[in-house]
């Protein structure tokens, strides 16, 4: 069931995930090898390098909700759990300053603990 809906949402990428897949998918040259609405246990993550243990997250206006934070936070912990980092950028934030973006996944791909 979980590959069915990863497959629904790669096939349906929202804009903002569009945009940032278009450098992530680079970042393969530099042995960074980066899957897209990857299943991890029960959830979805939207961008996964699995060599740097990195999941970035791209989060839309439903996020920012009282029950989107909440869901949002028992996610990372999880994750965090399991031994992943996680970053969250705004889909404006990616849509409007997608080199910021890109600063910041480069620094979390070169560090080991992102915060």
């Amino acid at each position: 069931m979980a590959n069915e809906q990863a497959r629904h949402l790669r096939r349906n990428l929202t804009e903002a995930e569009r945009k940032l897949w278009t450098y992530l998918r680079e970042k393969k040259a530099d042995g960074f090898h980066f899957r897209r609405q990857c299943p991890i246990g029960p959830y979805i993550a939207d961008f996964l390098c699995y060599a740097a243990k990195l999941i970035i997250e791209v989060d839309g206006g439903q996020h920012g909700m009282e029950d989107g934070l909440e869901h949002d936070r028992q996610r990372t912990a999880w994750l965090e759990a399991n031994g992943y980092r996680v970053i969250r950028f705004w889909n404006n934030d990616v849509l409007g300053n997608i080199e910021g973006v890109v600063e910041m996944v480069e620094i979390a791909l070169t560090k080991e603990d992102f915060s």
